[in-house]
């Protein structure tokens, strides 16, 4: 297996050869693929820029002809992708190492994130100091920032190199730590810092059964990321009790985790217990981020980075919404668990986002979009300790069953099931 290093050659010759060799007097074996296309390359590659643009279907000579330094770096990055993909199916790669701007952080990341979890990802970028999420991605990608532009070595650009060279290196030659705890199944869960203790509570509930449960912050990445896991097929369960990112994806926040939220586990048919944590608000960064057409709506200051937004009656019944097509939509074991007196910290009796109006239109649409899935309302604060407890039953229940199909055990058609 080998380290497969990435730079376009035409640029980065000196840079690539360095990083080869450093890899090299590691002790790692190495690949260097040339995904350069218009200029000469500067440094000869393991794998030559014609094979690299065949692996994704591209013609070399087309790419040249049109001189079109986009059209070549979007080619690139998807024969990255795809050459990586297929390298590391044959048993090939041991890890990825990427470096450049704008155009070598966008192919280099293309491929990382094509790699599952735990092979090692490493991109040197100019980039890597400022908004990083459209690289990383939901992947454990790290970012080394290069200080000083990749043209050409200097005591500065060498220092970088050589550093990320030696990390890589040190994780393709040591051997990984022994997974524990890799006979338990595992459990994803969702949490912000306003349904912490409800998360909290079911978390240790479900580890006491027998359960490693990996909690994800709905910051959008986290979402993401347990989308991109399920999807991955390591997850046995979910409980989802932070839906929060619905709200920024529909209203228009900082937080998205894009359109496809709540929709893995549903495809997977794995069980999934599912409530509306959060849903009260919309995430911005400093006030002055937030744009002016919301400037009447209600907002909650909760630090000088973080300004919280609390939707309205239309805006819950648009999440509302959106969650119930989904969750009726799911192949699996679902419920969905409804906190009648509040959905975050500060939406309950006497806290600024207490809007029982709001609340409503929330649960009515989607009680009327769930179809034939179980919704329990239970008259309790989303972290009310009774709360946290019933949601983790009800899902270490369905686990225990191997249920399969949202229709098991229902309620009936969104009917109500009163609890205290």
């Amino acid at each position: 297996m080998s380290v497969y290093v990435l730079a376009t050659l035409d640029t980065k010759g000196r840079e690539a050869e360095f990083l080869r060799q450093r890899l090299r007097q590691c002790g790692a074996q190495v690949t260097l693929v040339d995904t350069g296309a218009l200029g000469a390359a500067s440094s000869v590659a393991d794998i030559s820029r014609e094979e690299f643009f065949s692996a994704g279907g591209y013609a070399l000579a087309d790419l040249v002809a049109a001189a079109d330094r986009g059209r070549a770096i979007t080619a690139a990055a998807d024969s990255a992708e795809k050459l990586i993909q297929q390298h590391h199916a044959a048993g090939r790669v041991s890890g990825v190492l990427a470096l450049g701007g704008s155009a070598g952080s966008t192919i280099g990341s293309a491929a990382m994130r094509s790699l599952p979890l735990g092979v090692p990802k490493l991109l040197v970028s100019t980039l890597a100091s400022g908004q990083v999420r459209h690289y990383v991605g939901d992947k454990d990608i790290l970012l080394l920032n290069a200080v000083v532009d990749i043209a050409g070595l200097n005591r500065i650009s060498r220092t970088i190199l050589d550093e990320a060279a030696r990390a890589m290196a040190g994780m393709v030659c040591y051997p990984a730590a022994p997974a524990g705890s890799a006979e338990k199944p595992l459990v994803a869960a969702t949490m912000f810092g306003v349904t912490t203790p409800c998360v909290e509570r079911a978390r240790q509930t479900l580890e006491k059964a027998g359960y490693e449960v990996l909690v994800f912050h709905a910051t959008g990445s986290g979402g993401q990321a347990m989308e991109s896991l399920i999807a991955d097929g390591l997850i046995a369960g979910v409980l989802d009790i932070t839906t929060t990112e619905l709200a920024d994806d529909l209203v228009g926040g900082m937080l998205t985790a894009g359109p496809d939220r709540l929709t893995a586990a549903g495809r997977a048919g794995i069980p999934q217990v599912v409530s509306v944590g959060a849903t009260d608000m919309v995430n911005f960064h400093a006030r002055e981020t937030v744009p002016q057409r919301f400037a009447e709506r209600t907002f909650y200051q909760h630090n000088s980075n973080v300004t919280l937004m609390r939707t309205t009656v239309e805006d819950n019944a648009r999440i509302g919404a959106d969650i119930g097509r989904k969750v009726a939509a799911a192949r699996g074991a679902t419920v969905v668990m409804l906190p009648e007196r509040g959905v975050s910290a500060i939406d309950r009796a006497g806290q600024p986002f207490d809007d029982p109006a709001a609340r409503q239109a929330l649960f009515d649409e989607l009680r009327r979009n769930a179809g034939g899935t179980e919704v329990v309302s239970l008259d309790l604060h989303i972290n009310d300790a009774q709360f946290a407890d019933a949601a983790a039953a009800r899902l270490i229940a369905m686990l225990r069953a191997g249920a399969v199909g949202s229709g098991q055990g229902i309620v009936g058609g969104g009917q109500r099931a009163e609890g205290s």
